[in-house]
């Protein structure tokens, strides 16, 4: 009986053992197969992160070449700078030269000018060296008369002759008289244009005007034309007559557009429209100043003037 039961009880148990053992198995495919997962995952991840290094180096590396080409930059900025810095410097060099270059181009046209003058100042020279002797002859006729009256007077036929020789005497002279040259031909270019500078410099405006205008007709070819416009305009400015200096100016901008005074000559254009009460000429002369000649101290003051006169409602 009791190896009976203990039969029956295995054969109750081995079902229950069997499926115990079974669930046991499907557990383990399961941790298994999880596991394969968790592989499969992590050697996922593990790419990614061999990627993502090898991104993150290529990041570094674009990193310096942007901070090479930063530094770079800097140093080129830096460079450009400096080389900004010697512009006025080198600027001021070259209107320097030009300056040079100007009084020498002035000294040669003056001379051009005397030689052009010559046919007609040569006769006039010659008249001049020809009444020198004449004149020297009257000197030396006088001074015998003077000794002649200071003698002791003679009796007989030598007193009448010596009263009949001297009679002829100073007629020679007076047949050869020559007319003398006017004093405008005797000054050089220079010292005319220098006359009419120092009437302008002392206040005396219509002689400087006259004195500037006899230099444009008389030397027309001379580098100092366009000067001699701008500084009548500028004795007109004085006076206060902007409708006579505007027009001086005009004359100027566009007889001698590359002249050295066109800048100024806009400047002060623009200042006369400002003295008559036109707002919106004068503003239109100075933008014309700040664009055509942005690197010229007259154009400081234009933009200057800009300012208020937009300003002002």
């Amino acid at each position: 009986m009791n190896k009976s039961l203990a039969w029956g009880l295995l054969i109750l148990l081995l079902p229950i053992v069997s499926a115990d053992t079974d669930k046991e198995k499907k557990a383990y495919e399961l941790i298994y197969q999880d596991v394969q997962l968790l592989k499969k995952q992590l050697l996922q991840l593990q790419e990614k992160m061999e990627k993502n290094a090898e991104d993150l180096n290529n990041v570094k590396d674009q990193v310096k070449e942007l901070l090479n080409l930063a530094k770079l930059l800097q140093t080129e900025q830096a460079d450009f700078k400096a080389n900004q810095a010697k512009i006025p410097a080198q600027y001021q060099i070259l209107l320097d030269k030009l300056e040079t270059l100007n009084q020498q181009l002035i000294r040669v046209s003056e001379d051009l000018i005397e030689i052009k003058r010559l046919p007609t100042v040569l006769p006039q020279l010659i008249q001049q060296q020809q009444q020198q002797p004449l004149q020297e002859q009257k000197k030396e006729t006088k001074e015998p008369e003077k000794k002649t009256a200071a003698a002791p007077v003679k009796k007989g036929k030598e007193t009448k002759k010596e009263e009949q020789a001297p009679a002829q005497t100073p007629q020679q002279p007076a047949a050869q008289t020559q007319p003398q040259p006017s004093p405008s031909a005797r000054l050089s270019p220079q010292d005319v244009y220098n006359m009419a500078n120092s009437d302008y410099l002392k206040g005396n405006f219509d002689l400087a005007i006259a004195g500037f205008k006899m230099y444009m007709e008389q030397f027309p070819e001379s580098p100092l034309v366009d000067d001699c416009l701008y500084w009548i305009g500028e004795c007109y400015f004085s006076q206060k007559k902007f409708k006579e200096a505007i027009d001086q100016f005009n004359d100027l901008i566009l007889n001698y557009p590359n002249g050295d005074k066109i800048p100024e000559a806009y400047l002060k254009k623009g200042i006369c429209f400002v003295e008559l009460g036109q707002k919106e000429e004068a503003l239109s002369v100075f933008k014309l100043l700040v664009s055509k000649f942005p690197l010229e101290e007259e154009t400081k003051i234009a933009q200057q003037k800009i300012k208020e006169l937009t300003t002002i409602k």
